[in-house]
């Protein structure tokens, strides 16, 4: 695992999504550390630097709450701040819910509690979540995607305009375009939301998060809907806070200041242990 680490005191761990690498959080990583917090951000499995496994069931929830735990116990990290987006952040509310013990806040952007997510009849929930009919058979996306030097995933709104420059979008082409990367990274989808996922009884085992939880969810995000977040607040017992932004998907980029600002807020400073 390709860990990035920042300063020093009370640790944050800051878990990314699809199709992203520890990079998604540089200016995250920049205001905690300066504020005095030690910041943990590592290439997730699949993705970045870190490894890419070549069978779907090495992308299970389970073995992805193992590959945090491994993470916090290889720093010497009993208890941190979690903070997760995307995929990141069903990854962060696993560990939350199934390890309270190793989380004392947690932070999710853009992504809400699992069950919560799939709410059925939600029409505006499954009209966003049109892409995954062709994210979890094997090879679809695969084909689909590079194409035309990668035109469908440019012009289909990962950054909220059409034919997007933006840099970060290069960036995750180039990581994609790396060999098994791409399907690393699909395998995710394939592991927790297709038919291997039936397998894995911890993500049907959810339990509720017990520490301080902060949803941040942006008002432009085009694939997630916003009561997938607001319903969050029904599986979590602890202190629950929700905030609205104003920007795409990717808060951490597009809304840096802000959400660094949110975190300030929310963690209560790098001496206080968090636990409410």
């Amino acid at each position: 695992m390709n860990v990035a680490t920042a300063g020093s005191g009370r640790p944050v761990v800051l878990l990314h999504g699809f199709p992203d690498s520890w990079r998604l959080w540089r200016d995250q990583i920049r205001v905690l550390a300066a504020a005095g917090y030690r910041v943990i951000a590592p290439d997730l499995r699949g993705f970045g630097r870190s490894s890419r496994p070549p069978d779907v069931a090495d992308y299970r929830m389970s073995v992805l709450v193992g590959d945090i735990t491994g993470l916090l116990d290889s720093t010497g990290v009993d208890r941190a701040a979690v903070v997760g987006h995307d995929w990141g952040a069903v990854l962060a509310y696993q560990l939350a819910g199934g390890r309270p013990e190793r989380v004392d806040r947690l932070v999710v952007v853009s992504v809400g509690y699992p069950a919560a997510a799939a709410v059925s009849g939600d029409p505006e929930r499954i009209q966003r979540s049109g892409y995954l009919r062709w994210f979890l058979p094997p090879g679809v996306a695969e084909r689909l995607l590079p194409r035309d030097d990668w035109r469908l995933f440019r012009d289909w709104g990962w950054h909220g305009v059409e034919r997007n420059t933006d840099p970060d979008c290069e960036r995750q082409i180039a990581d994609l375009s790396r060999p098994g990367a791409l399907t690393a990274g699909l395998n995710w989808y394939r592991a927790n939301l297709g038919s291997a996922a039936a397998a894995d009884q911890p993500v049907r085992a959810l339990v509720p998060v017990l520490c301080p939880t902060m949803g941040v969810w942006s008002s432009g995000d085009q694939f997630m809907a916003e009561a997938q977040m607001t319903r969050s607040s029904d599986f979590v017992t602890g202190p629950w806070r929700y905030e609205r932004l104003g920007c795409d998907h990717w808060v951490p980029v597009h809304a840096a200041e802000e959400l660094g600002n949110l975190l300030l807020d929310f963690l209560g400073g790098p001496e206080n242990p968090g636990c409410g």
